[in-house]
């Protein structure tokens, strides 16, 4: 089995520093390619072959996987090795579900803290993410996405709020990755009309745009799985 995929094979695995503390560079990084999907669900990860594109010794590897073990990234199945989890429907509908009361309590919060700075500084992300979407850069859209979101729950102002978020933020990337495309101008159009009831100070209204923006990248990744579930249509992609 190839170790990773033509989509990933013009990711570029990073070079780690010393003396920078070389588990948690480990960590950080094979985290990044999972979320990012560059290493897939259900991939075997070979911890010889992760040393060597990391430069680094094996002991350090074994580590980190034990590590995205523990928090449910990796599978660790004895006899065979370390393999990228495949979450499942229930899992995913759980996180997600998580995240909409999270995210529309923020953007109910923010509103009453918006200022002209704010808002223009969160229409100048949507302007990228709507960019992204158009040159079809999928990796740029997600992080616009993220960044919109995130920047919303620090309008919040509540520092326990913010911090919850941030523990769900890298699994809402795992999740939304693969319907980035199927949200398409949908989810921006979104963003703009969750902006547009900030900027009015309208915390109802934005929390109820939030609830029903969140609940459509559920539906979507439910779709994706069901589709994956059933077979590809018969014409190309």
């Amino acid at each position: 089995m190839t170790f990773f995929t033509e989509s990933a094979k013009s990711v570029d695995m990073p070079r780690l520093r010393r003396p920078a503390p070389l588990r948690e560079g480990v960590y950080e990084a094979l985290l990044e390619l999972i979320v990012t999907r560059a290493l897939q669900p259900g991939q075997h990860l070979v911890e010889s072959e992760l040393a060597t594109r990391l430069g680094i010794s094996r002991q350090p590897v074994r580590e980190a996987l034990q590590r995205l073990s523990t928090e449910g990234w990796v599978d660790l199945r004895p006899a065979h090795g370390a393999f990228v989890h495949a979450p499942t429907e229930e899992e995913a509908d759980q996180l997600l579900a998580v995240r909409s009361l999270l995210e529309a309590e923020s953007a109910r919060l923010a509103a009453a803290n918006m200022t002209p700075q704010a808002v223009a500084g969160l229409r100048e992300i949507c302007e990228r993410g709507v960019s992204a979407l158009a040159a079809d850069e999928v990796d740029a859209v997600v992080a616009a996405n993220a960044e919109l979101h995130s920047a919303i729950v620090e309008l919040s102002g509540n520092k326990v709020l913010a911090e919850l978020a941030a523990q769900v933020d890298r699994r809402v990337r795992w999740y939304y990755t693969p319907v980035a495309r199927q949200r398409g101008p949908e989810s921006w159009t979104e963003h703009a009309a969750l902006i547009d009831a900030l900027a009015e100070h309208d915390g109802e209204q934005a929390a109820q745009i939030m609830r029903e923006h969140t609940e459509q990248t559920r539906r979507s990744y439910h779709r994706r799985a069901e589709s994956e579930v059933t077979g590809p249509p018969t014409s190309a992609m």
